[in-house]
């Protein structure tokens, strides 16, 4: 595989984060796209987990103050530049707002990853949070196809980005159900309180 060069540090790419978002659900949702990409890579592209968990963390960095998609990782470019970001980073971070002109569409596995993933950890955190333990630990497969089939449900996730995402990578829905709930599980802040108890 190629090897990937993001052109900035982590530490630097956590920087440039808070340079341009406060809301702490902003950095939140950046974090958990670092940490879901960065399991993928484990098994997909490991010598590249370094730059599929940059790519995470900064996929929406112009998204709060430049929420319209039209603009949305168009904006961030120059300061993705500024930063030392390489064409291959800011290639794959437009890559997944790609109805946008001007914006490429998703080539790489990882980009391919990162659109299917995005909107999908968004539906599986707000199912989580309606849970009694609050917990991804306990959350599985069958409860995340009920919360996606109620069009109400965290009506702002996309089910057809989510659909398109999975297509684009090879895999039905329930495959990248699966995927991506082990993934958030693999960094889930109480997940040794849980094995602990298992």
């Amino acid at each position: 595989m190629t090897k990937l060069e993001a052109g900035i540090t982590r530490e630097d790419a956590f920087k440039l984060l808070k340079d341009h978002n406060k809301e702490e659900f902003h950095i939140e949702h950046a974090q958990t796209l670092e940490n879901t990409l960065r399991y993928y890579a484990r098994e997909f592209d490991p010598e590249n987990e370094e730059f599929w968990g940059i790519v995470g963390l900064l996929h929406d960095l112009d998204w709060e103050e430049f929420p319209e998609l039209e603009a949305h990782t168009l904006k961030a470019e120059p300061w993705l530049r500024e930063a030392g970001g390489t064409d291959e980073l800011i290639h794959a971070i437009q890559s997944h707002n790609f109805a946008a002109d001007g914006c490429p569409s998703p080539e790489l596995f990882m980009e391919k990853v990162l659109y299917a993933v995005d909107e999908l950890t968004g539906l599986i955190g707000a199912a989580v949070i309606m849970r009694p333990s609050k917990s991804v630990m306990d959350f599985e497969v069958k409860s995340l196809k009920k919360k996606f089939k109620d069009k109400r449900f965290a009506a702002g996730c996309s089910r057809d980005i989510i659909r398109e995402g999975a297509e684009m990578c090879g895999w039905d829905l329930d495959e990248l159900f699966a995927r991506t709930i082990a993934a958030m599980q693999s960094f889930a802040p109480d997940r040794d309180t849980f094995q602990a108890g298992a």
